[in-house]
């Protein structure tokens, strides 16, 4: 590269620096719409209203939750990928389209690591491993000890092929070398209702699903996913106490389109930061059976590289089939 030539790249950097900075600091000049691909009550909607006013309320801008369900969250995942990376689109991703998806779509039109920019994961909660109080079924002990003693006769339902939920017991039965048989159902409504009717003896669904029917003791909760003990269930225990290494949780995050620039991240990073610490945001989630966790940019994106090598294995033990 000649002087010249030099000269005029480093004056052109120097003038992009100054307007991306100006930029930021009208950041931001209108609304943000926050898209969810799902429908509305769901987990990740539910996050999103959790935050959506209050970080309105610390940007100085409405921020509108706007859901486009459709292919398991993936078509509107695609459209966030694409949009123009300056703030006012914003992707609430959940652990099924960021993890599990690029697994089991043989067309997947976007790549979870090059295609966005990670803001913070947020929210995380569960999966929730229930017995009916007619089944002999009454901790994860009896239920490693029936499967053992009967291998494929023990029927455990899901809300479907592929979702997290047969994921999770999929690999749970791999890793503690125990066989049952899977029930898919379409949807947790569905499967909650079928294990309510006594319909199968053992169930996976979430913890916020499950908790009202574990409440009234119309469910009996053996174990959740995660490595740790849900703080509203302090006396059931983690599947990892008994399978060393076992940790899956339904983790919900915002991200941007890629390229978004360094000070627009670092003023949403603190504006989600600021409203993760609201008690009354944490308290609201809590409720719905989800604990709020901030992390970093930079810890959200370690978050997805781990959880990709992670679902990896875990979609190829569920045997799941590739979709278009």
């Amino acid at each position: 590269m000649n002087k010249a030539l030099g000269r005029r790249f480093m004056a052109l950097a120097a003038v992009l620096a100054a307007t991306s900075g100006a930029f930021a600091q009208d950041y931001p000049a209108r609304p943000i719409k926050m898209i969810v691909g799902f429908v509305a009550g769901g987990g990740p909607d539910v996050v999103a209203r959790g935050f959506a006013q209050k970080l309105g309320e610390v940007l100085g801008q409405p921020v509108v939750v706007e859901n486009r369900p459709g292919a398991g969250a993936t078509t509107a995942t695609a459209q966030v990928s694409k949009m123009p990376a300056d703030g006012y689109t914003l992707l609430v991703g959940e652990t099924s389209q960021l993890f599990v998806a690029p697994y089991v779509y043989k067309n997947l039109q976007y790549d979870t690591v090059r295609d966005f920019t990670p803001i913070s994961m947020v929210a995380t909660t569960a999966v929730m491993v229930v017995s009916t109080p007619g089944s002999s079924i009454k901790t994860l002990q009896d239920l490693i000890r029936e499967a053992t003693a009967r291998p494929g006769k023990i029927d455990f339902g899901s809300s479907g092929i592929g979702t997290i939920h047969h994921i999770v017991m999929s690999t749970f039965m791999e890793d503690s070398g125990i066989d049952m048989q899977h029930i898919p159902f379409k949807g947790s409504g569905q499967s909650v209702v079928s294990a309510l009717a006594g319909e199968v003896p053992v169930l996976a669904t979430s913890a916020a699903g499950a908790g009202v029917h574990v409440a009234a003791g119309k469910l009996i909760p053996l174990a959740v996913s995660t490595s740790f003990r849900l703080p509203g269930y302090p006396n059931v225990p983690s599947i990892g106490e008994f399978v060393k290494g076992y940790d899956f949780a339904s983790e919900v995050g915002f991200l941007a389109p890629p390229g978004l620039p360094a000070p627009i991240l670092s003023k949403l990073s603190a504006a989600v930061k600021k409203v993760s610490e609201m008690a009354e945001v944490t308290e609201g989630l809590r409720k719905s059976g989800l604990i709020v966790r901030y992390t970093t940019p930079a810890e959200y994106a370690e978050n997805i590289r781990v959880n990709l090598k992670k679902y990896e294995r875990a979609v190829r033990i569920a045997k799941i089939p590739l979709a278009d």
